[in-house]
This record gives structure tokens, sequence and C-alpha cells, in this order.
């Protein structure tokens, strides 16, 4: 049976501080170059070690009820910068613990929850603004050196930054688990879609399939028949030539008997399932009506007419690559696509990168890495560790700042605080440098005596052990992480102060005690 409970006042406090500490304490030890590792116990795969705080902050879970309510509120900090930039989920960790912590200890001296949060909110646009004058644009080491600290590994930010710099699109990258020990990158030029087959027996025993001269029928409906398009098919026949369909699905029987007709005639006549949905669905199509010169058919009417051409397609079990000449009519879909995304008002999401991702197809093409390892464990922990870097360099691209806590540290320094928000940011912003010298077993306080006394001119680079020129120093974050890590810390450490209430589902067992029957 299931009731509501009620849980508030002193005892809600408490388990809020519990399940706070327990996540930021847990996550935060990742922090830096130098910090610790994870075991996760996964009830699918088999457990896996990482340092991947946003990995780390969805596995935590508490047997308590009310505690594991609070975790998944306080998860979304890290979760929400995880999804908008790709990193900085620790870091907002760290800076949602400290703002959380003396923020409670401000309520318990009488002071209001509300005013707390709203001066917060109105400190956090002065240290946004402190962080954009800050930023930088980066050169292509600086991009190369973010991908590395990013993954933790040289290899790893070389490949990313190569790819990136060829490529200059995230989206049109992708990251995959290979199947052997070393990683490899494919780059395609042309528009790739990913490749749903009618019947899986079109590809035989055939890695791939290559149709020169295609020619390409484009249905945005259901194929039901032969006879629908008979003429098409009887030209076929004659000509001998190539033919790929793509519609949105199709008639089992006409599938069987479109492969034995290639069987019979030595034909390459392959079906497609348009592999998208929704209005997604149109925007392939149109894409490849623009690259074949196919008319797009909506009413069952075909002719030879609405046939269109591509010079090359290659067709692999889970992709298929249209190459085309660039021409006007292309250049024209270039032009669309940009004002498209400059239309967009979330760059990050699904929609848009959808658009990025067709755009970077027409015009640097697209690439695959596939993740190298000896055992599925270490190409799956590889693979994080890549499309970490792959948001890294992606997110710097658009500016950089000095890392390792002292872009923030130095914002802190200047900061004269006027109200309590700017007294609980000023603290805040010291304790993601403080963390990351902690874990790395330095003396923090020594440290940062150091980085003051040059007017925050230098910074500590950890795996050298050396302090650097900032002017000069590749120890680097992208000024949008940074943006996102004091916003997503400040919004979620603010409702969780001014929350005082919390109603949880409390399960109970109906069932009679046998005692109870024993006395009926």
């Amino acid at each position: 049976m299931k009731l509501k409970k009620v849980v508030k006042g002193n005892e809600l406090s408490i388990k809020m501080e519990e399940a706070v500490n327990l996540l930021c304490d847990t996550v935060k030890s990742t922090l830096g170059p130098k910090g610790s590792n994870a075991i996760i116990d996964h009830s699918t795969f088999s457990p896996f070690v990482t340092n991947d705080g946003v990995t780390i902050a969805e596995n935590i879970e508490s047997d308590d009820e009310c505690i594991n309510t609070i975790l998944s509120l306080a998860k979304e900090a890290s979760i929400k910068t995880n999804e908008t930039v790709g990193d900085g989920t620790t870091t907002t960790l760290v800076l949602l613990q400290s703002l959380f912590n003396n923020g409670k200890k401000l309520i318990k001296e009488g002071i209001s929850p509300i005013s707390i949060k709203e001066e917060l909110l109105k400190s956090l646009v002065g240290v946004k603004k402190e962080i954009l004058k800050l930023s930088k644009i980066p050169s292509k080491e600086e991009l190369k050196y973010i991908a590395t600290i990013s993954s933790n590994e040289e290899e790893i930010g070389n490949i990313i930054s190569d790819v990136y710099l060829k490529i200059l699109n995230r989206s049109a990258i992708n990251i995959k688990e290979g199947v052997s020990a070393e990683t490899s990158v494919t780059y395609l030029k042309g528009y790739v879609v990913d490749a749903i087959f009618s019947s899986p027996y079109f590809l035989k025993d055939e890695k791939e399939i290559i149709l020169d001269n295609s020619l390409i029928l484009l249905i945005n409906g259901h194929l039901e028949s032969l006879e629908d398009i008979a003429e098409i098919l009887n030209n076929i026949l004659l000509t001998k030539e190539n033919l790929l369909i793509m519609a949105n699905s199709y008639n089992d029987y006409l599938t069987e008997q479109i492969l034995n007709i290639n069987m019979e005639n030595d034909l390459k006549i392959i079906l497609l399932n348009n592999p998208m949905y929704g209005l997604k669905k149109l925007d392939i199509y149109e894409d490849l009506r623009i690259i074949s010169d196919a008319e797009i058919v909506t009413n069952n009417k075909f002719s030879l007419n609405v046939l269109g051409k591509v010079d090359n397609v290659l067709i692999n079990e889970n992709q298929v690559l249209f190459n085309f000449k660039f021409n006007n009519k292309i250049k024209d879909r270039v032009i669309e696509l940009n004002n498209a995304l400059l239309k967009s008002n979330d760059s990050n999401s699904l929609d848009t990168e959808f658009i990025a991702k067709r755009l970077a197809m027409f015009e640097k093409g697209s690439a695959n890495i596939f993740v190298g390892g000896l055992t599925n464990l270490e190409r799956r922990e590889k693979k994080m560790r890549f499309d970490d870097a792959l948001w890294a360099i992606s997110e710097a691209s658009k500016g950089i700042s000095v890392g390792a806590g002292v872009t923030l540290s130095k914002i802190s320094a200047n900061l004269k605080p006027l109200t309590i928000g700017d007294e609980l940011i000023k603290e805040a912003l010291m304790e993601p440098v403080k963390t990351i010298l902690n874990n790395a077993g330095k003396d923090d306080a020594g440290i940062l005596e150091k980085i003051e006394q040059e007017n925050y001119n230098k910074v500590y680079n950890i795996k050298s052990d050396k302090f650097e020129e900032i002017s000069t120093t590749m120890v680097l974050d992208p000024t949008s992480v940074l943006l996102e890590e004091v916003s997503n810390a400040t919004s979620i450490a603010g409702m969780l102060l001014t929350t005082n209430s919390l109603i949880i589902n409390e399960y109970q067992n109906n069932l009679h005690k046998m005692s109870d029957f024993n006395e009926l």
C-alpha cells in the first residue's frame, strides 16, 4: 500500500545536508588531473572504473527514500552542466556544496532563505560578467591541450583535436566503441544517414555495397506493391542500372519480390527506411532531393521523371554515404541551414545539433572514431573520455579561460562583498582550486598565497609541479563551462535553500500478521 509522508523542519534540514554532502563529497574527490577514480557496479554491464563526475553522480543512491529524493534534485546541477557543455560537472557540485552549506548556516542564524536566494542570483550576474571579461579566443595548440586535459590522456587529446580541426563541428563526429585494441578514425566526405534495410538480406554476406551512378527514388510514405513502380522496374531490367529506394515503410511481400528480382537478374535494387521520425524525416528527404535531383513522391504516382541520380553510394550495415558534387542548389541549402542555426535559441538542443550535423556533411564531411581497447570495460571507459574531450574542445572553440580554478579564485579575490549573496559566492569560488590541490596532496594555503602574491598572473600546474605565467600556460578551461558551472550550482543551491517540506511515497505492508488470522 502506498501512502504519502511529509518531511519538514529540522528532520528535512538534516536529510538535505546528508544528501548534498554524500553526493558532493563522493564526486569532488575526482576533480583535477590527480583526482581519484570510482568503481561503479552496474545492473546490466560488469563493474567499471571512471572519474567522470556526472557518471558517478548519476549512480549515487541511498536506501533512505527522503535522501534519495533530495539526491535526484541535487544531481540536476551536474546533469544540466553535462547536457549543456559536456564537462564541468564536478566543479558544479563543489560550488553547490559550498553555497548550500554556508547558506544553511545563515538560515540557522535567522536570515530569510528567499533573501539568500535572491541575493545569490544578483551576485551571479556580476560573476558571469567577470568570467566573460577574462575569456580569450584559443589557438590550435590550446585546443589540443584542453582536449588532453579533459580526457586525461595525450593520445586522446591528439586524436580529438586532429579530427575536430578538420570537421569543425561536434555534431558530425561520431564516437563509437570499436572491436579491436587500436583506436581508428574514418573520415566520410558526403551525406551520411543510418542504414535501416527493409530486410537484412539486402546486405547478404557483403560488408558493404557500392552503387555507382545510382538512381534514387524518394517516397514520403508506404510502398505497397510492385505494380506501383512497374514502369521504373521495367526500365531497370533493361538498363541494368542501380536503384536505391528510400521510403517510410514497405510491404513485406514487396520486399521479398525485390530480393528475388535482384537474385534472378543480378541487379542492385536496395530498399531503405528513412531513419528519422517526425519533421526530421522531411529534412532527410529534402536534403537527398537536393543532392540527387529526385522528386519526393507523396501521392504514389511514380514515373521515370521522379528519379534522381547520385554519382556514388556506399552502404554498410550501419551507414549509407551519398557522395555528391557541390553545386548551386547545395550552396543554397548550406545558406538555408546556416540561417536555421542562427535562428535557433538553444545551441545544444537535439534539433539544433541535427541541423549542425547536416550542415557539416554538406561542407566539411563527417568522421567516425572507433575507440579501441583490450576489453569491453576498457573501451567503454575510454569512450567516455573521448566524449569528454570532444565536448571540451567544441566548447573551448567559443572561448577559453585560465583553468585549475584560478579564474574563479581571481574573481573571488577581486570581489568586494556588499550583500549576503556576494559573501556566499566569494567563498564558493575559492573551493574548486582548493579541492584540485587537496586531491593532488598539495598545500593549498601555501600555493594560493603564492598565486595571490603574484596578483593572479601565475597558475600552478599540478602535472609539472611548477608555477606558470598566465599568458603562456596551457592550464585552460572552456569559458562556457565556467559559466554553466556557476549558473547551475547557484540555481540548485537557491532551490534547495528555499525548500521547507518534502512529500514522498511511503510503502506499507497491508497484509495481516499470521497472529491476526490465528485470533479469528
